[in-house]
């Protein structure tokens, strides 16, 4: 009798497995090589080319051309649309019939009118089912068209996937034709595939990966691919294989179907609502067919785009919806950035985007989603559970300490937390991801559940069958870990049932690469900044005049739309600027569409809140009184300089004082420049550095001897590869001060209410750097009005302050509050902070004096040691080889101080900066009049705006800036009936009623507690 040899050597076993399912090699005696049958020539296929993205309707009016398979059609960004009438062979009945389409763009099959899938080779769909089995009563003539992006699923970079686009890239269709689809082959090779990598992801250690290699090798005795009737013993034997059970400890993996989709990056805003297209009508495809199957979903700002540009798909959604199956998530309007936006423009976020989803939809997101952020700030926790959610899914550091944890945030608030260990948001159903998900728990014993994405992302694409079919055959096979289609909402109840062991993180999530970002494209960060600024003074201004103008009508609809053009620039690649140049265009445009149309409705409100008298007045939109130096126009038009007291949130005629100490200007025989102003005495050297900054109240000089203070400095700034995104520690090594005057400092205005000094240096052969340095009257702080004309590639542009003062950590401010860092470098932590980011303004302090650097729309700053340093431009080359080219306008200013910044009234400061004093026109006989003011310094009013869906009735945001808990009187000369206080969505809580008092309604904050309040008038 024979006696099957029992072969022993596992490289061969497997390879020859692999081999029996390959591409490439044998594939005409191999099973990939049965997987399609018979084929046929489409009937007729034309093509029509636009450069605009338009609708179906238009397009399908359009003159089509034949096309032949092969041709090429472009630019890149530029649309061609195909025609394709089909005719099925009657002899395929009964069989799984496709459309085979191969082609470099990104495309979207529309039939009868309406999107039916998406087709993209790089995201592994690339065919179209016209029928599951071709029966007798189904259409066998079929007209279809086929909507091709000149766009990859990455853009169209040259040469590589972050490069600038090509402009000029050419795209071709390589195949269109019908086949048909033997899914018995695709079954088998799955298993096939399956049992493959177990083998090699389980290796020689573990009995389980040898008991794979001879099952699959028996499979490939048994299985003759030229025979399908042989298919079905092999599928047994891998059936017996996967139903073969795990214990009851074993870690689950929850898999849910996922597409992130980058609202823009490596291709525009527009490019993205067809990525969400084609990828989400390809997800409900799935759905029809897989009934188990869930996908997540973040952004409602791509939810409202495929309502706009594809209704029917988005009904269908909604239909998923409440089954279930399609769950939006993250509750924002935008995955933004998590570190630059202002503490209020993320609360809007999660407003705008939990409000869409409750009236889309009918639900509230629990979880916050943001996979792809470049660093988390520890304000979040509290700005989450105060919007509803408790629980926070992210990728991008799960790499860190742990992977599932309590993050405790700034005021003490926790949520909790989890990073999927198989570190990646698009997994695609492999052994190997599953193995990974396991071996990198960084908290075994502690969470046996973790989250399993899995689906195309970045670009779309979004999950496929074969992913489902790959999780379907291990959902529990003794060898991996147990795999269970799931929801968010059942991974974090499930985590939160096991929480007692689990961890806390206290503190930001710090990100340690890509801190470039904090000053890449340095015209959004400012346009991010200024708009921010103007939508809080619309808003105050627009609920003043509310109260004060029983005619004016507070302009709802118009600053949603202003709003929500500010939150989608928050995006994680615009606000950051790693994205193409395209999209800052883009980004650029809807900050000026934001300036433009916000002006006329901040004039309507002033003009409202003032009577429209003759007289000019000034607007405090802060909530402390002023006392500064403005520009003012008399009534012929003559520019001028006043000095005003304004009060708190509020109005005041035009009242020039005269202050304590007027201003001095002195040029020095050796060119150098004094100016004082009776609280600051600066020497300006001969090339615009600061011999000395001098507290004269303190007698205290706050730069370090022998050192300059305003020294601009070039680094050479050429990171590893992701050029906008990185910015290496090695380029501290590379320090070139800018030494070269190409004129001196001169005397602009001589003193009085202000004095100024202006010069400027040559940066380069290419670059210019002008400069005023501004003084005025009572002001503690030091202005530098600057102007780069900046042509450089690869260099860093940094000011920097050395200062005598000595302490271990420097104060940033951060939303709602402010967070310390050191100032050494003793450990790897340490060292990886040698680029932080905040927000308008950073402070370095000892005991009773310190030296703060506030700034208008900057984000990058180091201090190391005593040097404080902020960070001003960056020129990278891809993905835009025109970042940051041209010329940049931006302000920072010195102050130094006695006492804590707290004491110093640091804070407000930093906010008088960024917020100026607005001009109004209020009859002659208008009186100083405060709608708000708050009773303690620590106590900041951040907000005031209209109640959502609440006429009469107004939302106040308050916050607890020094770190302190204390009691705040919050006044107002406003008709209030009552007040509650309510979440960050403006649901009143009717078991917290706020007292109203003659004197006011008083508060109790905690350390860096938010507090919203409704008040109906």
């Amino acid at each position: 009798m024979y006696h099957q040899p029992v072969l022993k050597n596992r490289r061969t076993l497997l390879e020859r497995a692999e081999k029996f399912i390959s591409a490439i090699y044998f594939t005409d005696c191999n099973l990939r090589g049965r997987l399609y049958g018979d084929s046929s020539p489409l009937e007729t296929l034309s093509s029509f080319l636009s450069s605009k993205r338009i609708t179906f309707t238009e397009a399908s009016q359009q003159t089509f051309v034949p096309y032949k398979v092969g041709d090429t059609f472009g630019p890149t960004w530029w649309t061609c649309w195909f025609k394709a009438t089909l005719k099925i062979p009657e002899s395929w009945k009964g069989k799984e019939v496709h459309l085979l389409w191969e082609s470099d763009g990104e495309a979207m099959v529309w039939r009868d009118e309406q999107p039916v899938q998406g087709l993209t080779k790089d995201g592994e769909k690339t065919s179209y089912i016209l029928s599951d089995c071709l029966a007798d009563e189904e259409p066998h003539s079929v007209t279809l068209y086929v909507e091709v992006a000149c766009n990859g699923l990455f853009g169209a970079g040259q040469g590589s996937m972050i490069a600038a686009p090509d402009p000029n890239s050419k795209f071709s269709v390589q195949k269109a034709e019908l086949v048909v689809f033997n899914r018995d082959v695709q079954d088998l090779l799955t298993d096939f595939e399956m049992l493959i990598d177990i083998v090699k992801e389980l290796g020689e250690g573990e009995q389980r990966g040898y008991q794979a290699l001879f099952t699959v090798n028996e499979m490939v005795n048994l299985c003759d691919p030229a025979d399908p009737s042989s298919f079905c013993k092999a599928h047994s034997l891998a059936h017996v294989f996967f139903s073969q059970r795990n214990g009851e400890s074993q870690h689950t993996a929850h898999a849910m179907g996922h597409c992130h989709i980058d609202s823009a990056w490596l291709w525009p805003y527009e490019e993205t609502i067809r990525k969400c297209g084609r990828s989400w009508v390809t997800v409900i495809r799935l759905m029809e067919k897989n009934p188990d199957f869930v996908f997540t979903c973040s952004q409602a700002q791509q939810f409202q785009w495929v309502k706009s540009w594809y209704p029917g798909l988005f009904s269908q959604i909604q239909h998923y919806v409440k089954k279930g199956k399609f769950i939006p998530v993250g509750g924002t309007w935008v995955e933004m950035d998590g570190n630059l936006p202002s503490g209020e423009s993320m609360v809007r976020q999660f407003l705008e985007g939990q409000r869409f989803f409750n009236h889309e939809f009918g639900i509230h997101c629990k979880e916050f989603w943001l996979p792809d952020t470049f660093g988390y700030s520890a304000q979040l926790p509290q700005i989450m559970q105060r919007c509803g959610i408790s629980n926070f899914l992210t990728q991008k550091l799960s790499w860190n300490l742990h992977n599932t944890f309590f993050w405790e945030g700034l005021d003490g608030s926790k949520v909790l937390t989890h990073f999927p260990p198989g570190n990646s948001y698009e997994m695609k159903g492999k052994v190997e991801e599953l193995v990974k998900t396991v071996k990198n728990n960084k908290d075994k014993g502690r969470a046996n559940h973790s989250a399993v994405l899995f689906g195309f992302g970045d670009g779309g694409g979004g999950p496929t069958q074969l992913m489902l079919d790959r999780l379907r055959r291990v959902q529990d096979t003794d060898g991996l870990p147990k795999v269970r289609t799931s929801s968010p909402d059942q991974l974090f109840s499930q985590l939160q049932a096991d929480s007692a062991l689990l961890c806390t993180w206290t503190g930001e999530l710090f990100l340690e690469l890509h801190n470039g970002t904090y000053t890449t494209q340095a015209q959004i960060k400012r346009g991010n900044r200024h708009c921010e600024v103007l939508l809080h003074d619309i808003e105050i201004a627009s609920s003043l005049a509310l109260c004060r103008n029983g005619t004016f009508q507070y302009p709802v609809e118009k600053l949603q739309e202003l709003w929500r053009l500010l939150l989608l620039n928050q995006f994680h690649d615009v606000i950051p600027g790693s994205c193409i140049e395209m999209v800052v265009e883009d980004a650029l445009r809807y900050y000026e569409d934001i300036r433009s149309k916000g002006a006329a409705l901040l004039h309507d409100a002033l003009g409202a809140l003032g009577s429209k008298g003759i007289s000019t007045g000034v607007f405090n939109s802060l909530p402390w009184e002023r006392h500064e130096v403005i520009q003012i126009q008399d009534s012929a038009g003559t520019p001028g300089l006043a000095l005003v007291r304004v009060p708190s949130i509020g109005l005041s005629p035009v009242k020039d004082t005269q202050p304590v100490a007027p201003v001095s200007v002195t040029s020095q025989a050796d060119g150098t420049v004094v100016m004082e102003n009776g609280i600051l005495q600066i020497v300006v050297n001969k090339d615009g550095t600061l011999a000395s900054l001098y507290l004269i109240d303190a007698g205290r000089e706050a730069i370090s001897e022998s050192c300059q203070g305003n020294q601009f400095i070039m680094f050479d700034d050429v990171p590893l590869y992701w050029d906008a995104w990185d910015v290496m520690d090695y380029h501290l090594q590379t320090r070139k001060p800018v030494v070269e005057v190409e004129q001196p400092p001169h005397v602009v205005s001589s003193g009085g209410l202000r004095g100024s000094v202006r010069f400027t240096l040559r940066i380069s052969e290419k670059s210019t750097l002008t400069q005023e340095i501004v003084m005025d009257a009572m002001c503690p702080y030091i202005k530098f009005n600057t102007e780069v004309k900046w042509a450089e590639s690869h260099k860093f542009l940094k000011v920097e302050f050395p200062v005598r003062v000595h302490g271990p950590n420097a104060t940033y401010e951060i939303q709602f509050g402010h967070l310390q860092r050191p100032t050494h470098r003793n450990t790897s932590w340490d060292w990886a902070r040698f680029e932080v980011w905040g927000h308008k303004w950073a402070d370095l302090s000892e005991h009773n004096f310190g030296v703060a650097l506030l700034n208008d729309c900057k984000y990058g700053y180091s201090v190391h040691k005593n040097t404080m340093t902020l960070s001003l431009l960056r020129a990278p080359k891809a993905p835009d080889v025109n970042a940051d080219m041209g010329t940049h306008h931006f302000t920072y200013a010195v102050m130094p101080h006695t006492g804590s910044f707290q004491e110093a009234s640091i804070i407000q400061s930093a906010y008088n900066l960024n917020f100026p004093l607005r001009p109004i026109w209020c009859p002659a006989d208008t009186e100083p009049w405060s709608a708000f003011s708050v009773s303690n310094t620590a106590v900041i009013l951040e907000t005031i705006k209209q109640a959502e869906d609440r006429k009469g009735a107004l939302v106040v945001r308050l916050y607890e800036s020094h770190g302190s808990s204390v009691t705040a009187t919050l006044s107002t000369a406003l008709p209030v009936r009552e007040a509650w206080h309510c979440d960050f969505l403006e649901r009143d809580d009717p078991t917290q009623p706020a007292r109203v008092t003659p004197e006011g309604i008083t508060l109790n904050f905690s350390p860096f507690q938010i507090v919203s309040l409704l008040l109906t008038l």
